[in-house]
């Protein structure tokens, strides 16, 4: 997963990988707080979503199967999770079997390639199949994965994310993101 976010925010995301190995921390001055904090205990539960019933946790070439990053600094908050899967069932049937989990964050939108799949180009919310909104990007999130459904808002999402899909065998992504509000004034 890369994430790309504006060159203020890619500062902060910087840090965030500087420190990835620390369990967390806290510092308070002035009304202004800096919280980071790294977890590598991440399911399909913790993201708000069901286990998909055949699946099972996949490290991958990164050696790494799941992440929790945060970052705060004042009103600033920046968080991704991610649970990475794999299962012995279709992209199809991990598709199909996400919609009705994910509808609870909101509606749900198919993206192939970055692309809608269908009429809808959006959400009700905003979210679209593009990683940039308005005038300014929220963040850039490249799964490097045809399909994904996405549900939620622009600055709080969920995404299903299929990575590769074989004869018999299927890796995907449950990705949580929360990204800062464009912000004119910053």
């Amino acid at each position: 997963m890369i994430t790309r976010i504006p060159t203020v925010r890619l500062s902060v995301a910087l840090v965030v990988v500087a420190l990835w190995g620390a369990p967390a921390v806290r510092a308070q001055n002035n009304g202004m707080s800096l919280e980071l904090h790294t977890n590598e205990n991440v399911s399909a539960s913790s993201l708000g979503l069901p286990h998909f019933p055949t699946s099972h946790s996949y490290k991958g070439e990164s050696k790494d199967s799941a992440a929790d990053v945060g970052f705060t600094f004042g009103s600033f908050h920046f968080r991704v999770m991610t649970s990475k899967y794999e299962t012995n069932a279709s992209a199809d049937q991990v598709i199909d079997f996400y919609r009705k989990p994910l509808a609870r964050f909101g509606e749900v939108l198919e993206c192939e390639h970055g692309k809608p799949v269908g009429e809808r180009k959006s959400t009700k919310e905003g979210l679209t199949c593009s990683d940039t909104q308005g005038p300014h990007a929220h963040a850039k999130a490249d799964y490097d994965s045809p399909r994904q459904l996405r549900s939620g808002t622009p600055e709080r999402y969920r995404v299903v994310a299929i990575e590769a899909s074989e004869a018999g065998e299927t890796h995907f992504t449950l990705v949580y993101l929360e990204v800062p509000k464009d912000d004119d004034s910053h």
